[in-house]
């Protein structure tokens, strides 16, 4: 199973892709895509940038929730490992809700004229009546905790039972597929089918309760990632092997991407060719990332180290920061640049600002973002 060291490289990809994530954030202010406040001007161009990462960075970070599940199952029995789940991923998920979501859904309740008053008002009245959008208890950026709790809870049996049984069947099957040219590419293969035949049925939700699409794909890489990991040096030997063409094929799969969204209007044949080129695109930046992160990321560092702490904080907290500061900004006539910046800079020191004077340095205010109890 899984070696007991620590992969830097894991912690700096967990790191850059959150970091990411403010960018992208930030970015839904400009773009036409829905979002909880829209820019006066939206950018058509800005979506293709967009649309290159929103093909990978949430699968990619579902393998990397897999990847860490199989080095903290290691040293950890079951129970243990459920009760620290549900601490480290409940806990905040409810403090979330109930302090970071709420100012979100006031400014864009005030943006779009369904609530005038100031926020203690909102508070007191309409703040945690009905669930969202309808009403305005939402969880919004926060939904990836309860997907990945779930999935932790769901198949600590069978991580389980693969970690008490390296030699199991099932591992060998796949080591012995993976070891063949292209063979790490069979995991495409239920992506694809949940790509194809879910996708249409089952929008984008968050929403946990009719998201069935989103629950089972990135069910599926979360437990590719446990898998993947568990075969220690074996899979970062194929990794280091395939990256170069893996990198090759992304290139060309993004490509044809980019020409059907251009050129071909939607019909049975485009969705499914569509599906096929989404699914080994996304896979095959998946796998770059992996293989070069590997190979100049793997290295500790004080940066790190403090990165690694603060990364969850910043998740939580970010896009209330990124939403209040956009609010003042959304009907001045600055054009993208000026706006972009701002608003990237000011959510990247807000959230600093209250990790670093607040969170990290009051002890019973840690759990609540994540972070263990210290005194």
């Amino acid at each position: 199973m899984a070696e007991k060291i620590r992969r830097y490289d894991l912690d700096w990809l967990r790191v850059l892709v959150f970091g990411l994530l403010i960018f992208y954030h930030v970015g839904m202010f400009f773009v036409p895509w829905d979002y909880h406040l829209k820019n006066n001007v939206i950018y058509e161009w800005v979506r293709w940038p967009m649309l290159f990462v929103n093909q990978w960075r949430l699968s990619l970070l579902f393998v990397i929730s897999g990847m860490g599940t199989c080095y903290a199952l290691a040293l950890r029995n079951g129970k243990h490992f459920a009760w620290e789940r549900l601490i480290k991923l409940g806990i905040p998920l409810i403090a979330g809700m109930i302090l970071i979501v709420p100012p979100q859904v006031f400014y864009e309740r005030l943006a779009n004229a369904q609530f005038t008053g100031t926020y203690l008002q909102f508070l007191k009245g309409p703040a945690f009546i009905g669930i969202y959008p309808e009403g305005n208890i939402s969880w919004h950026h926060l939904w990836f905790l309860p997907y990945l709790l779930i999935y932790s809870l769901l198949l600590i049996p069978l991580f389980i039972y693969l970690r008490n049984n390296p030699t199991a069947r099932f591992i060998l099957w796949v080591k012995n597929w993976i070891s063949r040219p292209f063979g790490i590419y069979l995991f495409v293969i239920p992506l694809y089918f949940t790509e194809a035949f879910l996708e249409p049925f089952f929008p984008v939700t968050h929403a946990l309760t009719d998201d069935w699409f989103t629950f089972i794909n990135f069910f599926i890489l979360f437990f590719y990632g446990f898998v993947l990991i568990s075969m220690g040096n074996f899979y970062w030997k194929i990794i280091d092997q395939v990256k170069k063409k893996a990198l090759a094929i992304g290139i060309f799969s993004f490509s044809i991407l980019c020409t059907i969204w251009l050129g071909f209007e939607d019909s049975t044949f485009v969705h499914f060719t569509e599906a096929f080129f989404k699914v080994i695109n996304f896979w095959s930046w998946i796998l770059v990332i992996f293989g070069y992160g590997a190979k100049y990321l793997n290295k500790p560092s004080k940066l790190l180290s403090y990165c690694n702490q603060a990364v969850y904080p910043f998740y939580i907290l970010h896009q209330t920061v990124t939403i209040v500061v956009a609010y003042y900004l959304m009907n001045l006539d600055w054009g993208f640049t000026p706006k972009f910046l701002i608003i990237s800079a000011a959510t990247f020191l807000f959230s600093w600002i209250i990790y670093e004077f607040l969170i990290r340095r009051i002890y019973f205010v840690r759990p609540l973002f994540g972070l263990k109890r210290i005194k």
